[in-house]
């Protein structure tokens, strides 16, 4: 039979450590944050690019945040950060570029009506 050295387990008593929830009441209350801000521009603002500008990029604020608390990604290497950072502002770019542009030709076109 082998002799299994160092293979007991052992158990502390003691108190049982507080838990770490500080970080998670400061995430909640920064995206509690964003969401009354993207409501009180949506809800106070004339339909407008501007304000429909406004909701998408705190929109994409509150999803960086998130990925970046619980997916972990501002833990990760700069190099990956960035590869995941580049795109996604490019597809901002573009989404308020078709926002502008829709709006532009809904009000060329009525003008013809």
């Amino acid at each position: 039979m082998a002799n299994h050295v160092g293979t007991e387990h052992t158990t502390h008593t003691g108190e049982i450590p507080k838990p770490n929830t500080g970080w998670i009441w400061k995430t909640f209350f920064i995206l509690v944050g964003i969401t009354a801000l993207e409501f009180v521009f949506v809800f106070l603002m004339d339909p407008s690019t501007l304000r429909n500008s406004i909701f998408i990029i705190l929109t994409i604020f509150k999803a960086f945040y998130i990925v970046a608390e619980f997916m972990h990604l501002k833990h990760e290497v700069k190099a990956l950060i960035w590869t995941i950072l580049v795109p996604m502002a490019l597809l901002v770019w573009l989404l308020i570029a078709l926002i502008t542009e829709g709006s532009y030709q809904n009000s060329f076109w009525n003008v013809f009506n």
